[in-house]
């Protein structure tokens, strides 16, 4: 009977073991990324945003570099899906079926082997042949600057230097960094894919998703502010979601229930 059992549990609970696994996998499904991952790793319609964001923006720094400030001029720019397209990572989520982690994206980000975004180099080089120093202003960590700076400067952008690069120590907000910026340069043109890229006001997204504070800086879009597109992640997140840790069965609820049909 021992024996019996013995050969019953050897053969019983691998398999165990193995619905388990399954079981948790399936509890993080990434399924709801996949439309917005295709549609920036194929569509014509996304290099052609980029581009003309880039375009708009050297048209910018072209009249900039001609006014005269107190401070020599400089260019801010966000990193991730601003100058470096990551969708490779989004896209192992997915083939995965796992969540965003520290260790997961690391992984990613020590290969150093992000594309640039279509315009994004050639606009670094413009930005140098007039004597604007663009900085980098992104939320990777401090532990991340020397694969961020190999993988910046194998695509040729300027200024890929470490006094160029600030990446995020303790706080996301970039307000601070951008102030450090503004003790030495006038910044006259912010380019990102998140709004908390371009000025801390964005940061407060309770009313409304943060729109009534769009309307109110609408000026400064296409001017100051160039957006770039960026469906799969960002801080418009939050909205969707009232709470952290939700379950997956919540979070899927949750998407639903911000939907706006016609019934």
């Amino acid at each position: 009977m021992k024996i019996r059992n013995l050969l019953l549990a050897a053969i019983t609970l691998p398999l165990i073991i193995a619905c388990t696994g399954k079981s948790e996998k399936e509890q993080y499904n990434q399924d709801h990324l996949i439309y917005a991952t295709i549609w920036y790793q194929n569509s014509p319609e996304i290099k052609a945003l980029y581009y003309q964001g880039f375009n708009i923006a050297g048209e910018r720094v072209k009249q900039f570099s001609k006014t005269k400030t107190a401070k020599p001029k400089a260019v801010v720019v966000d990193i991730d899906e601003t100058m470096l397209n990551n969708s490779p990572f989004q896209a192992q989520e997915i083939l995965d079926n796992k969540e965003f982690s520290s260790e997961f994206w690391n992984e990613w980000s020590q290969l150093a082997g992000a594309e640039a975004t279509p315009g994004a180099v050639e606009f670094s080089k413009l930005c140098d042949s007039l004597g604007l120093p663009i900085f980098y202003i992104s939320n990777r960590k401090v532990n991340e600057s020397e694969a961020t700076l190999r993988n910046l400067d194998s695509l040729g952008f300027a200024f890929a230097k470490p006094e160029f690069l600030i990446l995020r120590d303790n706080e996301s907000s970039k307000k601070t960094r951008r102030e450090k910026v503004l003790e030495n340069y006038e910044i006259v043109l912010l380019i990102g894919d998140n709004l908390n890229d371009f000025s801390e006001v964005f940061e407060d997204r309770s009313d409304s998703w943060g729109t009534p504070t769009v309307e109110k800086f609408k000026k400064e879009f296409g001017n100051r502010f160039i957006v770039l597109p960026n469906p799969m992640y960002g801080d418009w997140e939050k909205n969707i979601y009232p709470k952290r840790d939700m379950l997956p069965a919540q979070q899927d609820s949750a998407r639903q229930s911000v939907l706006k049909g016609f019934k």
